[in-house]
């Protein structure tokens, strides 16, 4: 059987053709299927980004609406604010006014009373000055005629005679100038036997004119300086008194209570315990009330 011939025309071109084929290089065959699969990922990556664009902005909406919504009422609210009527402001900043003025009228009172209490205060004070001026100077006066006095009298040269002088000032009524007497003899014999009653002399100046704090301090010396002195239960008697005097219950009590524990066959003991008795006495009532 004959071959079928191509037409004369065709037969070059198909023979070029099948050149081409052959000579074809296999490497550029693999760098377009590599390019095919490339641009396959690279589409891939761009649908997962839409995806994901996607994905964000369904859950961002709802925030969006959300804040629209908010941002619509509080328009609302100022439109609101805005229709207000001028009636109603003018109430209100009436009211303001209203107690504005109530206010004023209270500061003012307020400051009036305050006024009237630095005027109280000052007068008091002024009245004070007057009478611890009058004190002081009735007390300097005192201490001058004292001084005075002590200046003519003959000082004795033995502890002894100084004392026995001094005491009769005291017995005399002569205070001041029995102190004086008693801080002399205590400067000039400061370690003598008899410095301990000169001390308790000296204390008890201030206690007949109940000068409790001058008499407390003088009173602390005896019992501090000079413990073995016959001098100390009075001197813790006497103490007690002043505290009474003063308001200080517990440190009379307290003297009262050293006193007789360690001076208990003293006639200040005795004492004591009627005064120990007299403030439980007063305690219980007190308790009662």
């Amino acid at each position: 059987m004959a071959r079928p011939s191509l037409p004369p025309g065709l037969a070059p071109a198909a023979l070029g053709l099948c050149l081409a084929a052959c000579f074809y290089p296999a490497d550029r065959g693999r760098l377009l299927e590599m390019q095919v699969d490339r641009i396959s990922v690279q589409n891939e990556r761009l649908d997962q980004k839409l995806t994901d664009a996607d994905q964000k902005l369904s859950s961002t909406l709802p925030k969006v609406e959300e804040k629209l919504g908010q941002m619509t009422k509080a328009l609302e609210s100022l439109d609101k604010a805005a229709r207000r009527s001028d009636a109603d402001i003018g109430i209100q900043l009436q009211k303001a006014m209203e107690d504005m003025q109530q206010l004023r009228g209270q500061v003012e009172t307020y400051l009036h009373r305050i006024d009237a209490l630095e005027q109280g205060l000052k007068q008091i004070q002024q009245d004070m000055d007057k009478k611890l001026a009058a004190l002081q100077g009735e007390e300097a006066a005192k201490q001058a005629e004292a001084q005075k006095r002590a200046e003519q009298v003959k000082r004795p040269d033995t502890p002894k005679e100084m004392l026995e002088l001094a005491d009769g000032k005291a017995k005399a009524g002569d205070l001041p100038l029995a102190r004086q007497l008693y801080a002399e003899l205590l400067k000039k014999w400061p370690k003598h036997e008899l410095a301990a009653q000169s001390e308790f002399g000296l204390a008890e100046t201030y206690f007949a004119e109940s000068k409790c704090e001058d008499a407390l301090a003088h009173y602390g010396t005896v019992l501090k300086e000079y413990a073995r002195s016959p001098n100390v239960p009075n001197a813790l008697l006497h103490a007690s008194e002043c505290f009474r005097k003063l308001k200080m219950t517990d440190a009379s009590r307290d003297a009262l209570m050293e006193l007789v524990k360690n001076h208990p066959k003293s006639d200040a003991a005795k004492a004591a315990k009627t005064k120990l008795a007299e403030l439980d006495k007063a305690a219980k009532k007190g308790g009662k009330k």
